[in-house]
């Protein structure tokens, strides 16, 4: 059995490994240290739960040097704020015993207070690529010293949208840095931007990276409407005891608050709520809240189904199934995790049937699908956000072809020669030609 022993690390940070209590390290972290230690460009395919955030901690901090520097040696770019927290807060507890500047920055609150913690010197970096771009174009965050860039949950941060600033940052980099890249996936995206900034990576992966599924007892119901759902989840609540610490997932922030308001009704103060128009705050203080067993579950979209690494979730609920097959493997891997036995239970309206026909393709597994339970009513109404939107099209079309019109008639006026001086607007000669053959007209019909 591999030891981190094996790492040959320095007693400061052996020290906080033991004070951590952590004894074994996981297989994507024993494939790792030796790639990374060569200096080499990393390229990691790695689920959630893997261990990952430690494969690239560890043999970057095995080569810590400490130089008397204020901007940073090394950068970590995450997808989230919340991800920014729990990567920061893992360097701290590893560098325990070491003299390492950790700060994390992130939108969401006041840009002016980061900018003052980054000019009272950072060693390590780790920040979302929104604010870490804004820092570097205000010239706050400089690369100047930087050799090491990790990016973690690389297809995540594309998903989101983030690739102008991700490519952006990498064009300000100095050209000599070792690159560490982790994706889950790895998709044509994460390789365009592979070949055009790295440096022939080496790819370090394992045969069995994915979420460990056999852990996850998987159930489904398929279900009418989304209020029978939430009859379901309350059913359940009500009945099942060991439903003690949960996730439940939503598409979107509008039914997120929604389903939150639903579930306050008749398990008041037991659920928390995040998506991204919550405050930083409010987001912070609703994880610690979780993380310490004071509320029983948070109703949240997908910003939390990758990366964050939550303790002892008993079962994760999709009260609307994931459009992307991927993505629901990402939302159930929050169970079953470190050994555990988890439950993932999917609440299916047929609309989402195709997206549960694909996620069992990738997965080669079928749900298994229960009876809805006879106490549980079926509610017939439909919620606003169900109901089938009406077709614009043809009249989104005849507005567009209106506005087109009026625009090349207005053209066609532009297209008169403008002679310049006082008849800019109006050529000089348009006038008093008008004026002259109105007056022939006017003669003729005299002479008739």
């Amino acid at each position: 059995m591999s030891t981190f022993e094996q790492f040959g690390l320095p007693k400061s940070l052996q020290k906080a490994i033991d004070d951590l209590g952590i004894t074994t390290p996981t297989p994507i972290q024993v494939k790792s240290f030796p790639v990374i230690m060569s200096g080499r460009d990393v390229m990691g395919i790695a689920q959630t739960g893997t261990g990952k955030t430690y494969a690239y901690l560890l043999p970057i901090l095995k080569q810590w040097k400490f130089t008397p520097t204020h901007t940073p040696k090394v950068v970590i770019i995450v997808p989230t704020r919340e991800l920014v927290v729990q990567v920061a807060e893992e360097v701290e507890k590893l560098t325990k015993y070491m003299s390492v500047r950790v700060l994390g920055v992130y939108g969401g609150v006041n840009i002016n207070t980061q900018k003052t913690s980054v000019y009272q010197g950072v060693d390590i970096l780790v920040g979302t690529p929104g604010r870490m771009m804004d820092l570097a174009l205000d010239n706050v965050v400089r690369f100047d010293e930087m050799q090491k860039l990790v990016i973690d949950e690389f297809d995540e941060i594309l998903n989101l949208g983030f690739r102008f600033q991700i490519t952006s940052i990498l064009s300000m980099m100095r050209p000599k840095r070792q690159n560490i890249l982790f994706s889950a996936t790895m998709t044509d995206e994460v390789d365009e931007i592979l070949e055009e900034f790295f440096d022939f990576p080496e790819e370090v992966s394992l045969a069995q990276s994915g979420t460990p599924l056999e852990k996850i007892e998987q159930l489904a119901y398929h279900v009418p409407n989304f209020l029978t759902k939430v009859n379901i989840l309350k059913h359940l609540l009500s009945e099942n005891e060991s439903m003690e610490r949960l996730l439940v997932f939503v598409n979107n922030k509008k039914v997120a608050d929604i389903l939150m308001d639903l579930l306050e009704e008749d398990f008041p103060g037991q659920f928390g709520v995040i998506h991204s128009n919550k405050s930083q705050n409010y987001r912070l203080n609703t994880m610690a809240t979780f993380q310490a067993g004071e509320i029983r579950g948070i109703v949240t979209t997908d910003i939390m189904a990758r990366g964050l690494d939550i303790s002892d979730i008993t079962h994760v609920i999709n009260m609307q199934f994931s459009e992307v097959p991927e993505q629901y493997i990402h939302r159930i891997g929050r169970t079953g995790r470190a050994d555990k036995d988890g439950v993932a239970i999917s609440l299916i309206s047929p609309s989402e049937e195709e997206f549960q026909m694909e996620a069992e393709l990738l997965m080669e597994k079928e749900l298994e699908i229960l009876p809805i339970p006879e106490e549980v009513t079926i509610e017939e109404k439909r919620l606003e956000f169900e109901k089938d939107k009406k077709k614009v099209k043809f009249l989104m079309k005849k507005v567009k072809l209106e506005g087109g019109a009026a625009f090349h008639e207005k053209s066609e006026k532009n297209k008169k020669v403008n002679l310049g001086g006082p008849g800019k607007t109006k050529p000089r000669k348009t006038a008093p030609r008008n004026r002259a053959v109105e007056k022939k007209r006017a003669q003729k019909r005299k002479k008739k």
